[in-house]
């Protein structure tokens, strides 16, 4: 019996898979917010950031802000751009930047020593946050406006702007119902709690754990949505889409769409019929576009609309 060859990826393929490029599947609406996100965090940070250190300190310290603003307002659901690496991360590269330009007489071991430090500080304080990098970096390599702050420095400017960034990403990002900051804050989730349901296959959350543990990385995605993504990804292979017998009284659904078009509904009432055409049901948009309104349906054009069966984070 012939062995069926796996087919040799493309030359591009190779390239996209070194460079490692991805096709992109984020929508036009999401980009913009992540766009005007970042210019107003950073608009605040660099006014900040003059207003203490004068023009040369800003030079270098909103670098290490705009890295931080990439992750708040491009990625604000990743497990790197959460409150507690955002804060933690900046201040003890902050600690370490100031000890290690005041202690090491060479500049060049001294900044070697700030940036790989404060990494491992971040480590063991489970805050690992990549633009503290370059905050440790900045106060051994700032010139006389930053170095001459010494510790202050860990306060002004590091905490207050941060304190800044992190104010304006919560207010600006929870003004999409698709992109909560922090996280925790999503309402609906995609994966059921514990023994709801034997319907949508889960993979639990302390087997990622694990997973994750045997391979030894650091990844950018809280184990919540890694579970999301495994249940979604599952519901795909098995090409799971909703039909009408799915569509039950006080569950809630989702579109599934992208951006300004995606909704969260409730199914609030119902009068069952055997004929399709009267099976009647009664929706309230609990999340996302047409928030609060209400409409009825028959049961089969709801599932037509609907995607997937989503969960309260906090039923």
């Amino acid at each position: 019996m012939n062995t069926p060859l796996t087919p040799t990826p493309s030359p591009a393929r190779r390239l996209a898979r070194f460079m490692g490029w991805e096709p992109d599947s984020v929508s036009h609406a999401e980009k913009l917010a992540s766009t005007v996100g970042g210019l107003l965090g950073i608009f605040f940070i660099a006014v900040i950031s003059y207003r203490i250190t004068g023009a040369s300190g800003a030079a270098l310290i909103v670098p290490s802000m705009g890295a931080s603003a990439v992750l708040l307002f491009a990625v604000p659901h990743g497990r790197l751009s959460q409150p507690w690496p955002l804060i933690g991360g900046n201040l003890v590269s902050a600690v370490v930047g100031v000890s290690c330009y005041k202690l090491i007489g060479n500049p060049f071991l001294a900044a070697g020593l700030a940036v790989g430090l404060a990494i491992g500080s971040m480590h063991l304080l489970n805050c690992i946050h990549p633009p503290g990098g370059a905050t440790a970096l900045a106060a051994v390599i700032g010139g006389p406006a930053i170095n001459s702050l010494g510790y202050q420095y860990v306060i002004t400017p590091i905490l207050l702007n941060v304190a800044v960034i992190f104010t304006v990403a919560l207010i600006f990002n929870n003004f999409f119902p698709w992109r909560r900051y922090p996280a925790g804050m999503m309402r609906f989730t995609d994966a059921p709690p514990k023994g709801a349901t034997d319907d949508v296959p889960v993979v639990a959350t302390e087997y990622i754990e694990e997973a994750i543990r045997d391979m030894d990385l650091v990844v950018d995605l809280t184990t919540e949505d890694l579970q999301r993504l495994f249940t979604l990804a599952q519901e795909h292979a098995q090409k799971n889409r909703m039909d009408a017998a799915h569509i039950r009284l006080g569950h809630y659904y989702t579109n599934g769409k992208h951006g300004g078009e995606w909704s969260v509904r409730q199914i609030v009432d119902e009068a069952p019929s055997p004929d399709p055409e009267k099976d009647m049901v009664i929706y309230k948009v609990v999340e996302g576009a047409g928030l609060r309104s209400a409409d009825s349906c028959t049961r089969r054009e709801f599932a037509r609309w609907a995607a997937r069966e989503v969960f309260p984070e906090n039923p």
